[in-house]
């Protein structure tokens, strides 16, 4: 076991990386669909909309300035995206989830096409900021320093989603409105703004994740379709609407993609979603959701 852990120790470690990176990106589109109960395919492409705006405020040579300037504005346009997309989908709230899957997949298409006229169709670099675009040391390996940092914010911010939701009165207000909107209603609450704003944070949580993904994955066409199928898979195996069952399934996730295409590059995606079929067979709705009713 040493011997096997010090020959893909790097393996390991980018897996929590990925793993970490996935966690941003799915706890959002798990809340929206879990909570909310509304399918967004149009989550992968708010995250490639963050991975734009860092290639265009970054590029190669980051500096502190440009990298946090990018965070913001992706934060900003994430919000606004939200909130755009749950005013769309509102009028199919009662409707198949079959509706909303196509309108939202047509907003991916469009914004995808969007992009590609304004950057073109090659890949553009994004730099990790000063200090951050070196390696360290980890038990005997190199490691790039951007991607342990990356793994301390996706802790920070999953303890921060957790106690969020779990601890506080908005959160037991979020998760009211889920229980029984009209009851909520009936207090004298807008539901339709608690609805607003957990749409509104997920693409935000997504947008940031699309300029933290930057340096490793840069941005690129059809990224939006990798990050959304992986975040999906995600959702799948955590359980709907559940932030540990989200971290929990991004680190698994993480760790399978790393590994297996270190490991078995030709099967890598053959595990992946062997993965998912078997969660889905031996537990359907998923490591920590509960009872999901999906709509005809």
């Amino acid at each position: 076991m040493g011997a096997w852990l010090d020959a893909n120790l790097v393996g390991v470690i980018n897996g929590f990386a990925i793993g970490f990176l996935l966690f941003i990106v799915a706890v959002g589109l798990s809340l929206v669909f879990g909570m909310m109960d509304v399918l967004n395919l149009a989550h992968g492409a708010i995250f490639l909309v963050g991975a734009y705006v860092g290639a265009a405020l970054i590029g190669g040579d980051a500096t502190w300035g440009s990298f946090l300037g990018a965070l913001g504005l992706a934060a900003v346009l994430g919000l606004l995206g939200g909130g755009l997309l749950s005013a769309m989908t509102e009028p199919l709230r009662k409707r198949s989830h079959l509706d909303q899957a196509l309108l939202t997949l047509g907003v991916t298409l469009v914004v995808a096409e969007i992009l590609v006229m304004v950057y073109g169709d090659d890949p553009l670099p994004v730099g990790a900021p000063p200090g951050l675009d070196d390696s360290v040391p980890v038990l005997g390996a190199a490691y790039p320093t951007y991607r342990l940092v990356l793994i301390g914010i996706g802790l920070v911010l999953a303890i921060a989603v957790y106690f969020t939701v779990e601890r506080t009165s908005l959160g037991a207000l979020v998760r009211a409105t889920v229980a029984d909107r009209e009851m909520v209603a009936a207090l004298g609450v807008d539901n339709r703004l608690i609805r607003v704003g957990v749409f509104a944070v997920g693409s935000m949580l997504a947008a940031i994740a699309g300029v933290l993904g930057g340096p490793i994955y840069g941005a690129r066409p059809g990224l939006d379709s990798t990050v959304l199928i992986l975040a999906l898979v995600v959702v799948v195996i955590g359980g709907l609407g559940s932030v540990r069952g989200a971290l929990l399934g991004a680190l698994v996730i993480g760790q399978i993609d790393s590994l297996g295409r270190t490991l078995f590059p030709d099967g890598a995606s053959f595990i992946l979603f062997g993965a998912l079929a078997l969660v889905l067979v031996l537990r359907p709705q998923g490591l920590f959701g509960g009872k999901v009713g999906v709509r005809s």
